[in-house]
């Protein structure tokens, strides 16, 4: 891809950068990891009716699952949260820095990591300045949570480690 055509007196930029990636199986373990697997469903520390590895679309009291339904859903919900990386980052990145974005965003959700510093700076080229900004997202209902910060210093960690 060119980085601009020039035709006559017009001047086309060119698209932004389109990542394309996939969710290794590194980021899968750090997703479920942190989610843990729940067959009953739960609230989590917010009150979101919860199922399986995190799931919460159209989670009701009461409702249960197999593990084979809980792994159904942690594949759609880990892809809707993978399109949505590739989708907002026009930065290049490493498969690493893809597979915390996308643990990162399957947690936050879509709109957080839209609207969030991380994003702008990544896709600004500051890679180190975005690492930093994972652990500001560490409280739920406005209170700092123990878990998730230790989920963001691990999302950090992998999004900074070196991927060839």
């Amino acid at each position: 891809m060119h980085d601009a055509l020039y035709c006559g007196y017009n001047y086309f930029p060119s698209e932004k950068k389109m990542n394309h990636l996939k969710l290794s199986g590194k980021g899968l373990k750090l997703i479920e990891e942190f989610e843990g697997l729940r067959l009953n469903a739960y609230q989590d520390s917010i009150g979101l009716w919860t199922i399986g590895y995190g799931h919460t679309k159209g989670v009701r009291q009461g409702d249960y699952c197999t593990k084979t339904q809980a792994e159904e859903w942690i594949a759609q919900d880990a892809q809707t949260a993978s399109s949505a990386v590739n989708r907002l980052v026009t930065e290049v990145i490493s498969q690493n820095e893809f597979d915390a974005l996308t643990a990162f965003t399957y947690n936050v959700g879509q709109r957080n990591l839209e609207n969030s510093t991380l994003l702008k700076l990544l896709n600004s080229g500051d890679h180190a300045g975005a690492a930093d900004q994972f652990k500001r997202f560490d409280k739920a209902g406005g209170v700092h949570v123990p878990g998730l910060l230790r989920r963001r210093n691990a999302e950090a960690d992998l999004f900074r480690s070196a991927q060839p």
